[in-house]
């Protein structure tokens, strides 16, 4: 009977070391290739000889003590060879070593269940354990092998409970009898333990979905702004057909302005004269480059500086090939221009000279677009933020995080910033 009881044991030892062994392995991606697989199961193999030799020699409390040195030292080592890898390997370690827990627990229930003792308990681990491998190694591997992409801060908040748990099971289990001796703080460690990773996660949660709203609303704003930019493409698009269209009917307009001569009617001919000249002056489109939609994007914005005493001045040359597309490059534009206007707009109403100096750089060999747009402002008026203007009055705002939005997109950089009473955005997309 000694004898089965002592190779119970010895199945029981060398099987949770398979079973953690090959969760920690999982959850670090260390059996991606053949040849991994191979150097695991020979490491594995050398493993088990030293742990069967301390078996048979130290009792099951000395085996205890020194686990962690003969099992889980040189199994960090051999995953951190395989993975190229220091932190995860050792959280991945720590995190099996948790889920060990649930097949010690469920034999734990077992045995109490059956009324069995310490024999039962250990053949209800070894029960256990194949089938909660399988659960673990589908379900909760995949889970856990994501997190490695993570970044460091992530990853040591995910290692952060299995270290915990760790140390506490070896400091007051292992190493010492105080759990058993059922000392409050103890008992009451680790629930308080769930209780604050509980709150972290709550309070982690609740960031992630405030920023992921502002994000949502953010990415609504751009998608309202793009709707309207395509809007106002078409229609300053559409002007300039009709623009062409009255060069095209100029004859007719001669000929009808001849009859108005001959008829002695010079007042309806100055009427329908000035009314020609007012249609084709609010569809006209400035050439400033060769790109289409920044032609009628400055074209727009040009009528509307005029209206205010504002003059835009613009210089350098966009192609017509760039890469970005025509509603990205409306959304910048737009917004850069719309900002310069309201910042020069209280300038301009009293008396002051304001000019908004558009320049741009094209680099073919990069295929890089470098712009940027300078005016005049008040310096009390513009608060920065990480680097970045921002606006105190409520719904506003919103244009510079559309810019910025836009240039990350296209992997390009942007800054703002203040010099001699003048606003400089410069950015390359």
């Amino acid at each position: 009977m000694k004898n089965i009881e002592v190779l119970i044991s010895l199945l029981n030892d060398a099987s949770v070391s398979v079973y953690g062994g090959l969760l920690s392995a999982s959850f670090c991606s260390a059996l991606n290739t053949r040849r991994d697989r191979w150097i695991f199961w020979l490491g594995m193999t050398l493993m088990l000889a030293p742990q069967g030799a301390v078996y048979l020699l130290w009792d099951a409390e000395f085996r205890l003590r020194i686990y962690s040195l003969i099992v889980h030292l040189p199994l960090m080592i051999l995953l951190c060879g395989l993975t190229k890898s220091r932190l995860w390997p050792v959280v991945s370690i720590l995190s099996a070593y948790l889920f060990c827990q649930m097949r010690r627990w469920l034999a734990l229930l077992a045995a109490l269940v059956l009324r069995g003792g310490e024999t039962v308990r250990m053949l209800a681990e070894l029960a256990f354990t194949l089938p909660l491998l399988l659960v673990f190694l589908r379900f909760a591997a995949p889970a856990v092998r994501q997190l490695m992409e993570y970044p460091v801060k992530t990853q040591l908040q995910f290692g952060l409970i299995p270290a915990l748990y760790y140390g506490f099971d070896y400091l007051t289990r292992i190493y010492t009898d105080l759990l058993s001796q059922g000392g409050p703080v103890v008992v009451e460690f680790m629930p308080t333990v769930c209780c604050g990773a509980y709150l972290v996660f709550l309070l982690y949660i609740s960031a992630g979905e405030r920023k992921r709203s502002h994000l949502r609303q953010v990415q609504d704003i751009l998608k309202l702004q793009m709707s309207q930019a395509a809007q106002e493409i078409a229609q300053l698009r559409k002007s300039q057909a009709m623009t062409a269209q009255y060069r095209h009917d100029l004859r007719h307009h001669l000929q009808y302005l001849l009859s108005c001569i001959e008829n002695e009617q010079p007042k309806r001919a100055k009427e329908y004269i000035s009314g020609i000249c007012a249609e084709l002056e609010t569809q006209q489109v400035r050439r400033c480059c060769e790109n289409e939609a920044v032609n009628l994007i400055l074209s727009a914005f040009a009528l509307r500086a005029e209206k205010m005493g504002i003059s835009i001045a613009v210089s350098g040359a966009c192609p017509a090939a760039v890469p970005v597309g025509d509603n990205d490059l409306c959304i910048i534009l737009s917004n850069a221009l719309e900002n310069a206007l309201n910042a020069c707009l209280p300038m301009a109403a009293a008396g002051e000279t304001c000019t908004i100096r558009v320049e741009f750089r094209f680099h073919g060999q990069n295929g890089r677009l470098f712009f940027q747009i300078v005016n005049p402002c008040r310096e009390e008026n513009v608060k920065f933020e990480k680097g970045i203007p921002v606006s105190q009055r409520p719904g506003h705002g919103i244009g510079m995080q559309s810019i910025c939005a836009v240039v990350e997109r296209y992997g390009g950089g942007y800054t703002f910033l203040i010099e001699n009473g003048q606003f400089i955005l410069r950015l390359f997309l």
